[in-house]
């Protein structure tokens, strides 16, 4: 499975993003998340379990002052600078002085560049972490199934996740935010099951982000079994929200 031991690493090619230059907050030995996602390219939570520490504000600056002069003096293409990495971004105690910082940096260094984080949304009732994510270009943020049962099945996430307080913490951003959502098939998921389909389409009405980005596997995936949709398929699925006027972007 896919890990990263430096706190910035890349530029690597996203199909989301183009030129991102990830951002690590996690221990570099192993994986930290309040989710177990069974399509996650970390692998499982048990099997990245290390005790390792997370970097701190100083830490990620030090990464950072090494690598984007010399990214910048290249003329290396970066388009995002995108906090991913060894689970999630946000439990960094740190992570609301790391987005400030990070914002210092590319201003300075890659000013064309946006900032992007990719999070599951759980920490989003901390103050300094919904404000800190208001502060970044890409807010994406992410809902994978409209109920705490289905959210059970592919996200597995820790205790005390329940799908309605996410939404009700994402309404704080009136629409200014990205939604991704995964779709696949296995595992006890299908996304195109009306009742999954409809539950997850209320949500998107109800939210209504500046952009939706639905994508599939692409990876090697923990739990086995699981299927990628088609683009077709996933357009299909979508079509009523388009025909909306959402903006849904489809990665396969």
């Amino acid at each position: 499975m896919l890990r990263f031991e430096d706190i910035v690493f890349g530029p690597v090619r996203s199909r989301r993003l183009g030129a991102s230059l990830g951002v690590n907050l996690l221990p570099p030995e192993g994986k930290l998340c309040n989710f177990d996602c069974i399509y996650c390219e970390c692998g499982w939570n048990r099997d990245g379990a290390c005790g390792g520490r997370m970097p701190d504000e100083a830490a990620v600056r030090a990464a950072m002052e090494k690598r984007f002069p010399v990214l910048a003096a290249e003329g290396t293409r970066v388009d995002s600078i995108t906090f991913s990495g060894n689970g999630e971004p946000t439990l960094n105690p740190d992570f609301a002085k790391i987005v400030d910082t990070t914002v210092e940096m590319r201003d300075r260094y890659l000013p064309d560049a946006a900032i992007t984080v990719l999070s599951n949304a759980t920490m989003l009732h901390r103050p300094g972490v919904l404000a800190a994510l208001k502060k970044v270009d890409n807010p994406v943020l992410k809902i994978d199934a409209p109920t705490d049962a289905g959210a059970a099945t592919v996200n597995r996430p820790a205790p005390g996740y329940h799908v309605d307080g996410v939404v009700r913490n994402l309404e704080a951003f009136g629409g200014d935010f990205i939604l991704q959502t995964m779709f696949l098939r296995g595992g006890g998921c299908d996304p195109a099951d009306p009742l999954w389909l409809d539950g997850w389409m209320s949500i998107v009405e109800r939210l209504h982000p500046r952009e939706v980005m639905v994508y599939t596997i692409d990876r090697e995936t923990p739990e086995k079994g699981l299927q990628k949709l088609s683009v077709e398929e996933m357009s299909g699925l979508v079509r009523p929200l388009v025909d909306k006027g959402f903006n849904i972007q489809i990665r396969g």
